[in-house]
């Protein structure tokens, strides 16, 4: 039997104004299971994720209205006319 491993990773987003902040991606099947970010000072949100190792798909959820990473530099387009962030894990 195989260990699967899983990684722990932290996703972080600046938004002073917002009320609720979701972490979306194909790690939750997308709106299925969306984690809630906690509010942190100077208004960061964050929360820690075990994902596999592997390249894996997220967007974020900001008082329902999808925003992308703005710390996250790669992107790949999504069928909705626009894009995915990128995460890579590695073990």
């Amino acid at each position: 039997m195989t260990k699967t491993t899983v990684m722990s990773q932290t996703f972080y987003y600046r938004d002073p104004s917002a009320t609720s902040v979701m972490l979306v991606g194909d790690f939750t099947h997308w709106r299925q299971s969306p984690i809630s970010l906690r509010r942190e000072s100077g208004g960061v949100w964050k929360a820690s994720v075990p994902l596999t190792p592997g390249t894996h798909h997220y967007r974020f959820l900001v008082d329902g209205e999808w925003r992308d990473d703005p710390e996250c530099t790669i992107r790949v387009p999504n069928p909705y006319g626009t894009q995915d962030n990128l995460v890579q894990v590695t073990a």
